[in-house]
């Protein structure tokens, strides 16, 4: 099954959704398109695990990513490149994550938004355990500010290919942490 995921994500990626077909998919992971329909029940349903295992892939590497952080500001430093790096590694998966234009009319705009509100909820535990201890919804707030700005300088790095992901973590933290440290404690 994982391969089948793979595969399709090369072809939703290559062609957008709209594009990509079963029968290519199929083709091009050796099994039967009733074979496809027979695990995911659907293209949405092969573009829903798509976009679920790329979830899970971010939210393994960040969480992994931040552990043994001594600080916030490394806690936040080691949170961004590990996003940087995987966006980088992972393109198939961060274009799925990131097209959600092109997704409208399908489930797949509330798995993508659930894939900001797993990187939301994960920053602001760890803002929790870091700045004003008590104000959640501050510490929400300033994740959702993380979340938005690093998914468009991620996208701004696309058109970048020279800005590595630790470039890219030293722009974010440059803008995010000099409003954030004002909270450190």
């Amino acid at each position: 099954m994982r391969q089948m995921i793979e595969i399709a994500e090369e072809v939703f990626a290559e062609r957008g959704y709209s594009a990509a077909s079963m029968d290519d998919i199929a083709e091009r992971v050796g099994v039967s398109k009733p074979m496809l329909y027979e695990y995911f029940n659907s293209k949405e349903g092969l573009l829903l695990a798509c976009i679920q295992q790329s979830r899970a892939a971010l939210r393994e590497v960040t969480e992994r990513a931040t552990v043994g952080a001594t600080s916030a500001e490394d806690a936040l430093r080691r949170g961004l490149l590990a996003f940087f790096v995987f966006i980088r590694e992972r393109r198939q998966a961060w274009s799925l994550l990131r097209h959600e234009m092109a997704l409208i009319g399908t489930g797949a705009a509330e798995e993508i938004e659930q894939t900001r509100r797993q990187q939301t909820d994960l920053i602001a535990a760890l803002m929790g355990d870091y700045l004003d201890p008590g104000d959640d919804l501050r510490a929400e707030a300033s994740a959702e500010f993380v979340v938005g700005a690093c998914e468009r300088l991620a996208i701004w790095c696309e058109r970048h290919e020279d800005v590595s992901p630790e470039t890219a973590t030293g722009y974010a933290m440059d803008v995010l942490w000099s409003g954030l440290s004002a909270r450190a404690r």
